[in-house]
């Protein structure tokens, strides 16, 4: 009897446990803040490895306010070539999918929204928040009208309704957003939402996609270590602030040689600048007005011009970050009350350290052998009119063109030719400013 208990259990645990087999694989990804670069690297390679594991489904959980209009370009791509179905989740509550985030969305096969949370606002503007005009500004709103038209009537969403949050800006809660049909349902979380969309079939314009996520087993994918760190990176206002710390660095290495912490600190802000605004969309005007301002500065260190070049630097640095990101229809920049302190930080720096130097140039010299004119020693030998002296801790060779000197007398340095002294006894003379010897009346 126990060998037959033993022999069932063995043929029981050789069976395949179905349960466990068949359970779907759905790939979360968390999209949180700005769209840009990092971000649309982190989607596409999330979307990649969706497809490589065999995943039921692509999830990415979405709250942003917008961003760079390339890389939102770049998502969107990546999405509608998943060859998975992909949902975007606009989630918590409190969270939203406006700007760019509006493009993202349509581009999934669901759209999908937690109570509390918001989506549209995505009319172009510039990195100020006013409005594109002129004819730019009209080839820039068509162009995002015919996306965002696009993208919904692909995935048979409001195209209308989408083509009014471009042209004006308008924003609806998750709610409306069901009952206008810009998304497709409302969930309270990420199981039920799962729950719901089980056996859903979605159309594509190659054939139809069934998603299979019942049960599903969720394996969230967070950004990497090094991608959070990049993504903090870029940021028109931190590339701002380290371009302005590292030209504060390296200049102040420049008028301090020996100083190293300026320097270093400038060199590490200038490399992370350099990686910051390299996934920026730069304007080439706005660098080039940078690097002219850094010049501008360096040169009214180097030379007399009592701060004049310092003004013309503060106005090409104003002018530079102003322009600096290429703000595209998202409308992205570097933030205008930093731009404004810059200026005013940075000529109060360089005037500062203009007049620094300024001053020690014409100041008297403290160190070499002119500081022994005006100093005071001992006659060691009568001067009638030459003899020795001991001034500044050595025996110099000294005359007189007055009185002679007696030896043990106070004596002044009045003047300096080569390796001679010309003195003068201390209690009957001054020394003026240009060395000459002038008696006390």
């Amino acid at each position: 009897m126990v060998r037959v208990a033993l022999a069932f259990a063995a043929v029981l645990a050789l069976l395949p446990r179905p349960s466990l087999a068949a359970a779907p694989q759905v790939l979360r990804a968390d999209l949180n803040g700005d769209i840009n670069n990092i971000t649309a690297a982190y989607v596409a390679s999330e979307v990649s490895r969706a497809q490589s594991d065999g995943s039921s489904a692509f999830l990415l959980v979405l709250n942003t306010p917008g961003g760079i209009s390339t890389s939102m370009d770049d998502i969107v791509t990546s999405l509608l070539n998943s060859k998975v179905p992909v949902i975007v989740y606009v989630y918590p509550s409190g969270a939203r999918a406006a700007s760019a985030g509006l493009f993202v969305a349509q581009a999934a096969d669901v759209v999908a929204m937690a109570p509390g949370t918001n989506i549209g606002s995505a009319h172009p503007i510039d990195a100020t928040g006013a409005d594109l005009t002129g004819d730019l500004g009209a080839k820039v709103l068509n162009d995002a009208v015919t996306r965002v038209r696009s993208l919904a009537s692909m995935h048979g969403r409001n195209a209308d309704w989408a083509e009014d949050a471009v042209r004006h800006s308008v924003n609806i809660s998750a709610e409306e957003a069901v009952r206008l049909h810009v998304a497709d349902l409302e969930s309270n979380d990420i199981p039920s939402l799962l729950a719901t969309l089980d056996n859903r079939t979605v159309t594509r314009p190659t054939g139809t996609l069934t998603i299979h996520t019942g049960n599903a087993i969720v394996t969230d994918e967070p950004m990497p270590f090094w991608q959070v760190f990049l993504g903090a990176l870029i940021d028109p206002t931190i590339a701002a602030l380290l371009l302005l710390l590292a030209s504060y660095g390296i200049i102040t290495e420049l008028t301090s040689p020996g100083a190293i912490l300026p320097g270093v600190v400038g060199g590490i802000a200038a490399v992370l600048a350099v990686v910051s605004l390299a996934n920026l969309p730069v304007n080439i005007a706005g660098a080039l007005m940078l690097i002219v301002a850094l010049g501008l500065f360096i040169a009214d260190v180097k030379a007399n011009t009592h701060g004049i070049l310092s003004a013309g630097g503060v106005l090409a640095l104003v002018l530079g970050l102003a322009f600096l990101i290429n703000t595209g229809p998202i409308g992205l920049g570097v933030n205008p009350v930093l731009i404004a302190l810059s200026g005013l930080i940075s000529f109060g720096f360089f005037v500062f350290f203009v007049q620094r130097i300024w001053m020690a140039r014409r100041a008297p010299v403290a160190a070499g052998s002119e500081t022994l004119v005006g100093a005071s020693g001992e006659a060691r030998q009568d001067i009638a009119p030459e003899g020795l002296v001991f001034v500044g801790g050595a025996l110099w060779t000294a005359t007189t063109s007055g009185e002679p000197i007696k030896a043990g007398t106070q004596v002044k340095v009045v003047g300096r030719t080569g390796l001679r002294l010309e003195v003068v006894p201390r209690e009957t003379a001054t020394v003026e400013p240009n060395g000459k010897a002038q008696k006390e009346k």
